[in-house]
């Protein structure tokens, strides 16, 4: 049995080494035509184009926008739900909260874009009185509901975590449940809560059906969250179908790949260490 999870642990590490080779091997090949500080510097995309004009940062900023707006208003509300789930609510009104989140985590992301497509767009369009709902804060208002299950989760097991022991100092000292849960349960949980929102936007800054459906797809830089734009991993499921191998949209769309797989393993990797920094303070 020891000998079988050593070798199902080796594959896993085998099978993601391979990924993480084959993407490099396919993405660097685009710095054959285009010059690296054209390619993570450059504002345009327009890979079809003669030359191809293969910027990152259009795709960069957009994939960053959406999940700015997501966490800005998911945190707050994921880390107070936490809140309430671990320290104030009954545990016959847990039983059902809980179970309700796990529901919402379970949704597929093409129903998120299908809603975002067909009513919150819509919705967007007539109280902002713009030419498309499909721009940045439609998918960040989807992408954030993607990502409570996340934050609440774990925000909630570090909460729970605290040591019952300093609650009970804290209340035979004076302190009101307010004022425990300021003062001792958020401090001593601060490193789970913010592992839990770091996970959140590695949730959001990786999700690609939702941002396809939702974003409206343009490839620009806006400051406004009223305009459309296109994330990395919206751009490699629009695209690599119809890029011809070899060419370097091809190349380029693996190199956004790259960017994007280094991202996701940065965040994993801060959130383990604040993680791991929160177990050994517990």
């Amino acid at each position: 049995m020891e000998r079988a999870i050593k070798a199902m642990a080796l594959s896993s590490f085998i099978v993601v080494l391979l990924i993480v080779l084959f993407l490099l091997k396919e993405g660097i090949f685009t710095f054959k035509w285009v010059k690296p500080k054209e390619f993570f510097l450059g504002l345009t995309w327009f890979p079809t184009q003669e030359p191809p004009k293969v910027g990152l940062v259009p795709l960069l900023w957009g994939s960053i926008l959406v999940t700015f707006g997501a966490i800005v208003w998911s945190a707050p509300l994921g880390v107070g739900l936490a809140i309430y789930l671990a320290e104030i609510a009954s545990a016959r009104l847990r039983g059902i909260l809980k179970p309700a989140l796990e529901i919402l985590a379970g949704i597929p992301s093409v129903v998120f874009g299908f809603f975002g497509m067909v009513f919150l767009g819509p919705f967007l369009q007539e109280v902002f009185g713009i030419p498309t709902g499909l721009c940045a804060l439609n998918a960040s208002i989807l992408l954030g509901f993607m990502a409570l299950p996340t934050i609440v989760s774990l925000s909630e097991d570090a909460l729970s975590a605290v040591p019952w022991t300093l609650k009970e100092a804290s209340l035979a000292l004076g302190a009101t449940r307010w004022q425990t849960i300021k003062y001792v349960s958020l401090p001593v949980a601060s490193g789970g809560i913010l592992s839990a929102v770091i996970l959140g936007v590695g949730r959001a800054i990786g999700e690609t059906m939702t941002v396809l459906m939702a974003a409206g797809n343009a490839p620009i830089v806006s400051l406004s969250f009223l305009e459309p734009v296109r994330t990395m991993t919206a751009t490699i499921a629009l695209e690599m179908a119809e890029a011809p191998k070899g060419s370097v949209h091809y190349h380029a769309l693996f190199a956004i790949g790259v960017v994007l797989l280094l991202v996701s393993m940065a965040f994993n990797v801060l959130a383990d260490f604040f993680q791991e920094r929160w177990r050994k303070g517990i």
